[in-house]
């Protein structure tokens, strides 16, 4: 099997019993030779205390292309935070084909009003990234006091130097999930556990996230 000679490892210093002092962002190189010995190189990144966040590496437009791995979500800042960057050449990705949802996304975007300002307080969300979009969906609102677990659509548009957020509302109410995942498989975007909308009662169900245009 396929097996990547580097991969980017986010680690964090715990404070208290809910979140995260500093999230370190660090690049593993594994030795040819023997991969059970792995040595590792810290980027020297530290970022802002989050706890409940996911991160995405997605490719940079504008003045300095190449990839950035951004933050989402996990504190209060609505912005995403750079955790590394690198110039062309520097990361081999291998994303996976999703043709037709990438047009699809491309086009819900196209008629939607795009924002600098993305999500504030978003937490236990779930993040995948499809081509040139980090597709974020559901979690827990930390400036909600009622209604916290979401079922919205954030789509973050990279495409463009500054890239735009898109917020698409979600009218079925047995979507809204938190501390589930999505999962790009087969052209299409999969939303499996996490809790539902009291928080508490845990999911049983899988299902498609499709885009209707």
């Amino acid at each position: 099997p396929h097996c990547p000679s580097s991969f980017i490892l986010l680690k964090g210093v715990a404070r208290g019993k809910r979140q995260c002092r500093t999230s370190v962002s660090q690049k593993t190189h594994l030795r040819p030779d023997s991969l059970l010995a792995p040595s590792y190189k810290e980027e020297g990144c530290h970022t802002a205390s989050r706890s409940g966040h996911c991160a995405a590496l997605l490719p940079t437009a504008g003045p300095r292309p190449g990839h950035q791995l951004l933050l989402f979500g996990g504190c209060k800042s609505a912005e995403p935070e750079v955790a590394g960057h690198w110039s062309p050449g520097k990361i081999t990705e291998e994303p996976p084909a999703a043709p037709h949802l990438t047009e699809q996304l491309a086009k819900l975007v196209s008629n939607g009003q795009g924002s600098r300002q993305g999500p504030a307080g978003l937490r236990h969300h779930s993040c995948s990234v499809v081509g040139p979009f980090a597709v974020l969906f559901g979690g827990e609102a930390l400036n909600r006091a009622r209604d916290a677990v979401c079922n919205d659509l954030y789509i973050y548009d990279a495409r463009k130097s500054p890239p735009l957020w898109f917020h698409f509302a979600c009218a079925d109410r047995g979507l809204k999930r938190t501390g589930h995942q999505t999962c790009l498989w087969n052209d299409q975007l999969y939303l499996v556990g996490g809790f539902g909308e009291d928080g508490r009662t845990a999911s049983p169900q899988a299902c498609i996230l499709d885009i209707l245009i």
